[in-house]
């Protein structure tokens, strides 16, 4: 029981807000000492866990090249594209954008968009360009709720449309766990058919929301035009 402290450890480092990978690595380190393995173990066991996951260090080589990219022009080039398409409004974009995700996730490719190397240099800068375009410079604020909302187009539609997939990671776990344990003969095809219905609801609903962002962005920006108009106009 006493190795179970290295998740208390998880628990305080994540409820005192300190830095998540500082505490899962004293938590992991704490751990096995705790088990009785020997510092030299331990570090071992460290150094097979990164090996044997290379592909979470891509970002090593994703974000320098983005911030070349994005040191030469590519969000204002993003922008200059998305001026050039008059009915493609902030929430219109970012609901296509979702549809390309959900379906890229659903055929397996789900590391060719992502937050790092899609949302941030292009997604954002093009949904930002279509309000610009319309309403003119945006309050921080908007400008936020922009992002947050780019951001949730790409979280739904990998979230729901990776379990479309055949060979995702989640599918194959739930196959493998319910026929070990009751003994039956589940394919990963019968799960991934079933999450289509799920996939078009995450979909229809999460899409209303980003078509309804255009209302809230009107709805808050032409407030904000008039109420500096009638200051003007009082003062006068």
């Amino acid at each position: 029981m006493i190795v179970l402290l290295g998740v208390l450890v998880v628990v305080i480092g994540f409820a005192t807000k300190r830095n998540p990978l500082l505490v899962v690595g004293v938590a992991g380190i704490a751990t096995g000492l705790l088990g009785g393995l020997s510092p030299g173990k331990v570090l071992a066991a460290f150094g097979e866990g990164f090996a044997g996951s290379r592909a979470v260090t891509i970002f090593a080589i994703t974000l320098p090249v983005i911030g070349l990219l994005e040191r030469y022009g590519l969000q204002e080039q993003a922008r200059n594209l998305i001026a050039r398409f008059a009915k493609l409004t902030t929430g219109r974009f970012l609901a296509l954008y979702l549809g390309l995700r959900q379906i890229g996730a659903a055929v397996g490719l789900t590391n060719v968009f992502g937050h790092a190397q899609t949302v941030r240099p292009l997604a954002v800068p093009m949904a930002e360009g279509a309000a610009e375009r319309k309403y003119g410079q945006l309050p921080d604020r908007t400008r936020e709720k922009v992002r947050s909302f780019s951001a949730s187009a790409d979280n739904v539609g990998l979230f729901f449309g990776e379990d479309v997939f055949l060979a995702v990671g989640s599918i194959l776990l739930i196959t493998g766990f319910v026929n070990t344990t009751y003994g039956t003969h589940l394919e990963p095809l019968h799960l991934a058919l079933w999450a289509i219905p799920t996939a078009v609801c995450a979909f229809v609903v999460h899409g209303w929301r980003l078509l309804r962002l255009d209302r809230q962005l009107e709805r808050e920006l032409l407030t904000a035009n008039v109420q500096p108009s009638a200051a003007v106009e009082a003062a006068q």
